[in-house]
């Protein structure tokens, strides 16, 4: 766990340990890009995070939302790294719902047989060039 003494860990170093970012740079560039909120704001990657801390983290189309509740500065393996927060369940429920849409969506979508004929390819180049 954490250093004796010291209430936390930095947001960076939590979010690589809890395995959200393949390396440490990578969560310092998503928490300073804004795609992680700490308690409903805005973070530097050097914050402190302690349990109890509510976190946003936004990767894709995914949001999180956790609930830290452990701290610890090493990267350990998956199972342990589990341990170290909790989703919440609207959490849970609004990135099934979202995967659902997003699945559905790709269903009315199909990969043509055979390259476009020449009115076929007419119509993409006027759908392209149609502005919103």
């Amino acid at each position: 766990m954490a250093e004796p003494g010291s209430g936390g860990v930095r947001l960076d170093r939590w979010l690589w340990a809890a395995r959200f970012f393949k390396s440490r740079a990578q969560a310092k560039q998503a928490v300073a890009a804004g795609h992680v909120e700490l308690n409903g704001r805005r973070a530097k990657p050097a914050k402190e995070v302690v349990p109890g801390d509510a976190l946003g983290i936004r990767r894709g189309f995914a949001k999180r939302l956790v609930v830290v509740q452990a701290v610890d500065e090493q990267r350990r393996n998956a199972t342990f790294a589990q341990t170290l927060y909790e989703e919440t369940e609207e959490s849970i429920r609004a990135r099934g719902t979202e995967a659902t849409a997003r699945r559905l969506q790709r269903a009315g979508l199909a990969v043509p047989d055979t390259k476009p004929d020449r009115r076929a390819r007419q119509a993409i180049k006027r759908l392209k060039q149609y502005k919103v």
